[in-house]
């Protein structure tokens, strides 16, 4: 089963890289973007039998600093049936 962790930052939480990424669409004359902020995917490949509770534990415990990221879990329809 894929999973699709996205890790991003809390708001309120400086983001250098999205001022980047922001400053150089701006250098390459794409108007109208506001603002970017950068985050992160993370693929994982589980076992069926995984279930949301368990990858919230990975992601507390090693995929996000909670302290400054907020995450998101994207599971497939058939694993959230399977799950409940």
């Amino acid at each position: 089963m894929k999973v699709r962790i996205f890790v991003t930052l809390k708001q309120g939480v400086l983001d250098p890289q999205g001022k980047a990424i922001h400053h150089a669409l701006e250098s390459l004359d794409f108007s109208g973007v506001n603002d970017v902020r950068a985050g992160k995917l993370i693929e994982l490949d589980l076992d069926p039998s995984v279930g949301r509770e368990e990858i919230e534990k990975m992601c507390d415990k090693l995929l996000a600093n909670t302290v400054i990221e907020n995450y998101d879990i994207e599971m497939p329809e058939s694993a959230l049936e399977t799950v409940s």
